[in-house]
């Protein structure tokens, strides 16, 4: 594995290894786990690592080893349930205790010098946050590489399924922690049976066939759409970062699925006056562990050295680095997002994108969405490997999907920060997703998406309704002579469950009704204005 990365730092230290350590959690529940040190005297502090995915490949290479190269003690935990650790895993529920009950333990041990740091990805930034709910004080920093603090938003969009994610989120969390063989056979048989699934009707229970096995947790997280369902109480934990004194380090990507609740953090951590980075780079979720790593890594290095070592010799001026896609460059700024106005485009006939503010609400156009052929997901911020930006042409000729389309630009357009849609539609049933994408058109005429999102309409039958629609973030330049487009539909599946166009849950729905949706001139797409927008 150290051999597919350019760019690591040169090993310090030799490294030892103490496998299968017992942690008693509160409950007496076993949290296996295992120790990486480093094979020098002296002092070191230790890293908090706890995963719901096992502690073998690739969480041991590295974390456990290239961690403890560098001059810290590795602290590498199974959470229950899972990793041979004891109790049953419940997705989020026991991550604040059993972390607590984890920092009680390093206290009695005789290498533990007072100094904890805490790093991981994905679910493994989810108990990181869990535990700065109540950080022990012990706690000197924090790592989070694209992870979440709110469960229900990687699940849900405005109340629509993120099906596709639900999906690969119950295959890592099932098999994955069985080691790598049992994880890429299950994930093969969900690869081979993603459409029976995704298709079913009803949904519910279908994913079991391709799983392998009854999930409880994921069955649950099906059937309770409603964020504020009590279900859901006490899953998020943003509130920790409103309130946190623990310098924080955030990694994410342009086309993460976490990309939404990482900006989200590092607001909350901004405003709350937390020392925080932040780096964004051209990855999607899965890629900036592969591919971005030497940068991952060099970025979570650098801060739990500043801040558990007295060692800032390896930050970066500036507290937030951007990857800025169309010239494959960074960009450094002193913060996220920078102050820039928005512009607002609009549709017009004819498929065109323009500036010229409508006079009225008419209808300007329509179309016709089938979920028995419902429009399929291309790209975007995805856990699997079609993930990321794509050629949008093949999808982009269907018949229930809008494209307008601004001119050729005269000139570089640069847009960093949050992009969102107001849409003015009327539809024949009342219920309906609309899908707001944008894309970059180069001269050849590719399209390729660089945001987008989801929201859901429930109205009266006919009735004019305005739906506005957050489309994430991006940074990009728009070359000259490349062009803005607006892609609009009714959703994009299987990332999202179809929606049955009747009101009924689209878990428990066996009768689905073609939809026709009528969209109006007011509508509006709304950009940050950066350089050569005016």
């Amino acid at each position: 594995m150290r051999a597919t990365w350019r760019g690591l730092p040169a090993k310090r230290h030799t490294v030892g290894w103490e496998p299968g350590l017992v942690v008693p959690a509160d409950d007496g529940s076993p949290l296996i786990t295992d120790h990486y040190f480093p094979r020098a005297d002296g002092d070191f502090p230790t890293l908090l690592v706890r995963s719901p995915y096992g502690r073998g490949l690739p969480w041991s290479p590295q974390y456990g080893l290239l961690f403890a190269e560098q001059g810290f003690h590795v602290v590498l935990q199974s959470c229950r349930g899972t990793g041979s650790s004891g109790g049953t895993f419940d997705l989020w529920r026991n991550e604040a205790a059993d972390g607590r009950a984890t920092v009680s333990w390093l206290r009695e041990q005789p290498w533990f010098d007072g100094t904890l740091g805490t790093v991981g990805p994905s679910y493994l930034g989810y108990v990181q946050w869990a535990l700065a709910l109540d950080p022990p004080p012990e706690l000197k920093a924090m790592a989070v590489q694209v992870g979440l603090h709110d469960p229900y938003a990687l699940f849900y969009a405005d109340g629509a399924l993120r099906l596709e994610h639900a999906l690969a989120v119950g295959v890592g969390m099932t098999c994955q922690h069985q080691g790598m063989a049992p994880f890429l056979r299950a994930t093969l048989r969900l690869q081979r049976r993603l459409h029976d699934v995704t298709a079913a009707q009803p949904l519910r229970g279908a994913h079991v066939s391709a799983l392998g096995v009854e999930v409880p947790w994921l069955d649950d997280v099906m059937t309770h759409p409603d964020a504020e369902d009590v279900y859901w109480r006490g899953a998020s934990a943003a509130e920790a970062a409103e309130r946190l004194r623990v310098p924080t380090s955030l990694v994410t990507g342009r086309h993460d699925v976490l990309l939404d609740q990482t900006l989200e953090q590092y607001d909350r951590l901004r405003r709350a006056g937390c020392g925080t980075a932040l780096l964004v780079g051209p990855w999607t979720h899965t890629s900036a562990l592969r591919q971005g790593w030497p940068e991952v890594f060099a970025e979570s290095l650098a801060w739990l050295r500043a801040h558990l070592c007295a060692d800032p010799s390896g930050l970066r001026p500036t507290a937030v680095r951007v990857h800025i896609g169309g010239e494959n460059t960074w960009r450094d700024l002193d913060t996220w997002p920078p102050a820039a106005a928005t512009t607002s485009w609009y549709p017009a006939p004819g498929g065109y994108l323009t500036r010229q503010t409508p006079t009225d609400s008419a209808p300007l156009t329509s179309f016709r969405h089938d979920p028995a052929d419902p429009t399929p997901s291309v790209g975007g911020p995805l856990l699997s490997r079609t993930a990321g930006p794509r050629d949008n042409r093949a999808l982009e000729g269907r018949a229930d999907v809008l494209t307008f389309t601004g001119p050729p630009l005269t000139e570089p357009l640069d847009l960093l920060g949050p992009v969102s849609a107001r849409l003015s539609i009327s539809t024949d049933t009342g219920h309906t997703d609309v899908f707001s994408r944008l894309c970059d058109v180069d001269p050849q005429g590719r399209s390729v998406n660089l945001c987008d999102g989801l929201g859901r309409l429930r109205t009266a039958e006919h009735g004019l309704a305005h739906v506005t629609v957050p489309m994430s973030a991006t940074a990009h330049r728009f070359a000259v002579g490349h062009r803005i487009r607006w892609q609009i539909s009714a959703g994009a599946h299987p990332r999202y469950a179809r929606n049955p166009g009747t009101g009924e849950s689209p878990v428990d729905a066996t009768t689905f009704v073609p939809v026709r949706i009528t969209l109006h001139t007011d509508s509006a797409l709304t950009l940050p204005r950066g350089s050569g927008l005016t």
